[in-house]
C-alpha cells in the first residue's frame, strides 16, 4: 500500500516534470521561433525589407497587433529607416519623434548597449507598451516599440530573453545589409569613375589628337619662320605680338660667293642641291650656338644672335662663323663636282638695334617678320660685303667681345656705303 509520503512525492515528481515539460516546450518555441525569424530576417539584404519581415515574424510570435522598428544615425541626428505595423497614420510622426527623443537622451543612449525593457514611456503613444533599444554599429541605433499581447498577459523576463536573441540575430543581418549597401554603393561609384574615367581618356585622346596637329604645324612652321617667331606664337597664341624694343645682339650676315657663276656652270639644279647642302649644316651651326635665322635670300643669311649677355651673343656669332668655314672645307670632300670649298663670306656687328615683330600691309593682306632694323643691320650687311674668298670680318664692338678668345687682326678703316664714318674692320 502507497503512503502519503509517496504520493507526495510523486505528486512532486510530477509537479518537476510538468516544469521541464513546460521549459522544454518554451525553449522549442524559442528556438522555433528564432529559426523562422532567421530565416525571414537572412532572406533579404535590403534594410526595410529585414525590419519588416523582423517585425511581422515578433509580432506574429508574441500575438501582438501594433509595433514599430527604427533605426537612427546618430552623427547626424536622423532616422533612416522606419517601419511601423498596426498603426494608425496619424501616430507615425508621433512614434518617429518619441523614437529620435528617447535614443538622443544620454540617460538612455547607454541602454542600447544591453537593451534592457522599458515599458510604458510617457514619451511614446498609450499604444506603446514596450520598448527595447538596441545597436548596431556605433553610429547606428535601433528601437523596437511593442504593442500589448492579445491575450492580455505582461512581457516578463522570458519574453526578453526571446526578443534579446532575436534582436541579436536581427543586428547581424543588418550589418550584412549595410555591408552588402557599401559594397552596392563602391561598385556604384567605382562604375561612375569608370565612366568619369572614360570620359576623360577620350577627351586626353581628342586632346593628344590636337597636339599632334598643333606639333605637325610647328614643325613644318619652323621650316619656315624665324625660331624667335615660332616661341612669341607659342607664348601668344591668341596672336598678341609684344611691341619692338631696344636691346643687345650680334648680326651675322652670310653670302656665297660667285653663286651666279656657279649656277652657270653646274646648272640650276646641281646648283640648288649644292647649296641645300651646305646650308643644312650651317643651320646646324646656327642653332648650336642660339642663332635665329631671320631672313635667307637664295645664297645669303641674316641671322641673329639675342642671347642678354653681350660677350655671348657676339662669341656665339663668331663660333658659328669659324663652324660654318671648318663645315664648307669638309663637305667640299663630299661633293665631286666642287674642286675647291665654297667662298662663303660672312659679317657680323654687335650692338644695340631695335628688335621685334613688323608688321607689312599690303593689299594681297598682311604679312609679319621678325627683326633687328637699324644703323647696327646696315653696318653688318655692308661689312659681310666687304669680305671675300670666305673671309670672316667683324666690327671694332664684335671685336672687342671677343678679343679674350680669340685673335682677330685689323684691316684698317673703310668708307662703307651709306654710312657717314668709316668703319674699322677686323678679320678672324
Amino acid at each position: 500500500m502507497i503512503t502519503q509520503d509517496e504520493v507526495e512525492q510523486l505528486r512532486a515528481s510530477l509537479k518537476e516534470a510538468d516544469h521541464i515539460q513546460s521549459e522544454l516546450d518554451r525553449r522549442i518555441f524559442y528556438l522555433k521561433t528564432l529559426y523562422d525569424v532567421s530565416k525571414d530576417i537572412y532572406s533579404s539584404i535590403e534594410t526595410d525589407s529585414i525590419l519588416r519581415n523582423f517585425l511581422l515574424m515578433s509580432m506574429g510570435n508574441f500575438g501582438v497587433m501594433e509595433a514599430f522598428v527604427l533605426l537612427m544615425d546618430m552623427p547626424a541626428k536622423e532616422i533612416t529607416h522606419f517601419v511601423p505595423i498596426g498603426f494608425d497614420d496619424t501616430k507615425f510622426a508621433s512614434l518617429q519623434k518619441s523614437g529620435m527623443k528617447f535614443l538622443l537622451n544620454e540617460a538612455y543612449q547607454g541602454l542600447s548597449a544591453n537593451g534592457p525593457a522599458l515599458r510604458r514611456l510617457k514619451m511614446f503613444p498609450p499604444s506603446v507598451e514596450y520598448v527595447l533599444p538596441f545597436s548596431v554599429e556605433a553610429d547606428c541605433l535601433g528601437l523596437l516599440g511593442m504593442g500589448p499581447k492579445m491575450v492580455g498577459d505582461p512581457y516578463n523576463e522570458n519574453d526578453k530573453e526571446l526578443l534579446d536573441t532575436l534582436l541579436n540575430n536581427l543586428v547581424v543581418a543588418l550589418k550584412n545589409a549595410r555591408s552588402f549597401e557599401e559594397i552596392k554603393q563602391l561598385n556604384k561609384d567605382l562604375q561612375d569613375k569608370n565612366v568619369q574615367l572614360g570620359a576623360a581618356l577620350s577627351q586626353l585622346s581628342a586632346s593628344m589628337k590636337k597636339v599632334e596637329i598643333l606639333e605637325s604645324v610647328k614643325e613644318n612652321l619652323s621650316k619656315f619662320v624665324p625660331v624667335t617667331v615660332s616661341r612669341m606664337i607659342e607664348k601668344s597664341p591668341t596672336g598678341d605680338i609684344p611691341e619692338s624694343k631696344r636691346q643687345d645682339l650680334s648680326i651675322l650676315f652670310l653670302d656665297i660667293e660667285g653663286y651666279t657663276k656657279l649656277c652657270e656652270k653646274l646648272g640650276s639644279s646641281e646648283t640648288s642641291e649644292i647649296i641645300e647642302k651646305h646650308f643644312s649644316v650651317f643651320m646646324d651651326a646656327i642653332y648650336t650656338n642660339n642663332g635665329d635665322v631671320n631672313e635667307t635670300a637664295g645664297d645669303g643669311l641674316m641671322v641673329l644672335f639675342l642671347n642678354e649677355d653681350e660677350k655671348t651673343n657676339a662669341l656665339e656669332a663668331v663660333r658659328t662663323a669659324l663652324s660654318i668655314r671648318e663645315e664648307t672645307v669638309r663637305i667640299c670632300k663630299e661633293c665631286p663636282v666642287l674642286y675647291r670649298p665654297l667662298d662663303i663670306n660672312m659679317g657680323i656687328n654687335s650692338g644695340q638695334a631695335l628688335v621685334g615683330a613688323a608688321k607689312f600691309d599690303t593689299y594681297s593682306g598682311s604679312r609679319w617678320t621678325y627683326t633687328a632694323r637699324g644703323i647696327l643691320t646696315n653696318v653688318a650687311a655692308r661689312i659681310g660685303a666687304q669680305a671675300s674668298g670666305g673671309g670672316i670680318y667683324l666690327s671694332r664692338t664684335t671685336a672687342d667681345r671677343v678679343k679674350e678668345h680669340l685673335s682677330p687682326s685689323t684691316r684698317g678703316k673703310f668708307k662703307l656705303k651709306n654710312v657717314s664714318e668709316e668703319i674699322e674692320i677686323f678679320e678672324l
